[in-house]
């Protein structure tokens, strides 16, 4: 028998076994076979084919979620990948979700939480070795740093220059003939075209940037972060203007909003947003105009985040290094959380990551769960929700006085 038919069978033993909750076979087989092999028909790994086995039987009995559950935890043991996907578009945690099975489900969460934070510190450890042998650019925020272009108030005065061209991005009607489904960098989306209608924000290739079913959230988010009238509040992210709307109802004293795109402030100018009593808009991007606000010592008693062809690592830094230079003892932070909102699993997983982060940033979370509306993706390429529930999350120190002094001896 050659070494290919071997491999096939070896693997076909395992789906099997694994399928059977047969651990004593599987811890065998993996002395042979990886954790993550995967039938050829279906796409199961060993992973799904133990998880998906319980939904063979109605009413499974505990006995057989306990078995399960031994043999997911046997298969994380060997180095199982998490979220695999079989031909079904599915992910173990998806199938376990479906069928119910909360144990199992628990233990999908916890291991791609254990991976994403692993993942991260070797991210972190791969950046910091990049820097010692070169300076890095990356444009994040680093206090100290000259916002370069920006004038007193931050607004960069290359992006103002942009204007004429701004209003033939706006007017866009038709996307680009290129369908782009993610932006390799911020600076790309933002040398592109936006449409606005009534009720979306898309990009070039009809992605929706922003979408109207969001404002009973963003309506939440704006009432949780400005319980009184005549705070200081900060958006960053203006989009169709949805949150800062709701701010304003809530009476502000200051109302920054940091917004980048030239087409964005295009329509923030045709909609009167400068001339807003109280409100200053920073034009560029915040990595840019945070740190000299930092060092001008504006202080503020709200911050929300939602910006658009950014990851978690923007957002991580956003709230390790910017934050924590910017709101006030007493204030609070939110963002839009739609980490992972393509499937639940990821949204969980997520959920605990940022709640890690951010309790290590020195803040408390507060999650509350909205009801996701029934969402019309007519016109939009790529549906981005996928979720039945929004957990709106809103931060506040744990701690004060210890955490400035270390971020200040940090810096």
């Amino acid at each position: 028998m050659d070494s290919e038919t071997e491999g096939q069978l070896l693997a076909q033993s395992l789906l099997a076994a694994a399928a059977k909750h047969d651990n004593i076979a599987v811890r065998n087989l993996l002395r042979s076979v990886s954790a993550n092999v995967q039938d050829a028909e279906t796409g199961f790994a060993p992973l799904h084919a133990a998880i998906a086995a319980c939904g063979t039987q109605e009413n499974s009995p505990p006995s057989q979620e306990e078995a399960t559950s031994e043999t997911v935890k046997l298969l994380f043991q060997n180095g199982a990948i998490w979220n695999d996907l079989d031909k079904n578009n599915e992910t173990p945690g998806c199938i376990a979700h479906r069928l119910g099975l909360k144990t199992a489900y628990q233990q999908i969460v916890d291991a791609g939480v254990r991976a994403e934070l692993l993942l991260s510190k070797l991210d972190e450890l791969a950046m910091s070795d990049r820097a010692g042998d070169e300076e890095e650019d990356d444009n994040r925020c680093e206090i100290g740093d000259d916002a370069k272009g920006a004038d007193k108030n931050g607004a960069a005065e290359e992006v103002r220059d942009e204007d004429a061209h701004a209003a033939a991005l706006v007017d866009s009607t038709e996307p680009a003939e290129d369908y782009i489904d993610h932006w390799d960098s911020n600076a790309d989306y933002l040398r592109s075209s936006l449409r606005f209608t009534d009720t979306q924000l898309l990009d070039s290739s009809s992605n929706a940037v922003m979408m109207d079913w969001e404002t009973g959230i963003m309506e939440r988010h704006a009432q949780l972060l400005l319980p009184t009238q005549g705070l200081r509040a900060m958006n960053i992210g203006h989009g169709m203007g949805i949150v800062d709307t709701a701010m304003q109802s809530h009476m502000p004293k200051e109302h920054h909003i940091v917004e980048a795109h030239p087409a964005v402030l295009a329509q923030m100018r045709k909609n009167g947003w400068m001339d807003k009593p109280g409100v200053v808009v920073h034009e560029g991007r915040w990595q840019d105009i945070l740190p000299k606000l930092i060092l001008d010592g504006l202080v503020l008693d709200a911050i929300y985040y939602d910006t658009f062809a950014e990851d978690y690592k923007d957002l991580k830094y956003l709230f390790e290094e910017c934050v924590i230079g910017l709101m006030e003892q007493s204030g609070r932070f939110g963002f839009y959380n739609g980490l992972g909102a393509d499937r639940r699993v990821c949204y969980d997983v997520y959920e605990n990551v940022v709640e890690l982060d951010l309790r290590e940033a020195g803040l408390k979370t507060e999650w509350e769960e909205i009801q996701v509306p029934q969402i019309e993706w007519k016109g939009v390429r790529r549906p981005y929700w996928n979720v039945d529930v929004y957990r709106l999350p809103t931060w506040q120190w744990k701690y004060w006085s210890g955490q400035i002094l270390t971020w200040f001896v940090n810096r």
